[in-house]
């Protein structure tokens, strides 16, 4: 299975429903299943580094099915997945991306989110994760 275009458009509304109650202006990215991108949002005024980061984020999230906080928590010195960042030609290991799940519960691909602090990153990210 994998994530529609009205599907990805509808998680791109909320987490940009979701950045503007928050009062930030972020970078949204939705993958599908194949970790290819689907959608792209970039709120006006948000950081053009954070493009990028947005779309890792997604694609992380998609190659292990975990949100990259987790992902994070497990790459640190002595963890068992310390350097992973380097594999895959760049992930990003801190929060902002969430795999997205389909009302059965099967993965259909991740939304990543970056352009203010990690813990905002990861909660407008979650908002567009839930959406589906």
């Amino acid at each position: 299975m994998n994530i529609s275009l009205a599907q990805a458009e509808k998680a791109i509304a909320a987490a940009k429903q979701k950045a503007t109650a928050m009062d930030t202006k972020m970078n949204i990215a939705i993958v599908d299943a194949g970790a290819n991108l689907v959608a792209f949002g970039r709120m006006d005024g948000a950081w053009l580094g954070s493009v990028d980061i947005s779309i890792k984020k997604a694609k992380t999230a998609r190659f292990f099915d975990m949100n990259t906080g987790i992902i994070g928590e497990l790459s640190q010195p002595g963890g068992s997945l310390f350097n992973i960042e380097h594999s895959n030609n760049g992930l990003i290991t801190f929060p902002g991306g969430i795999p997205i799940k389909n009302t059965q519960g099967e993965i259909i691909g991740a939304i990543g989110v970056s352009g203010s602090s990690v813990e905002n990153d990861h909660s407008v990210a979650e908002a567009g994760a839930v959406a589906i």
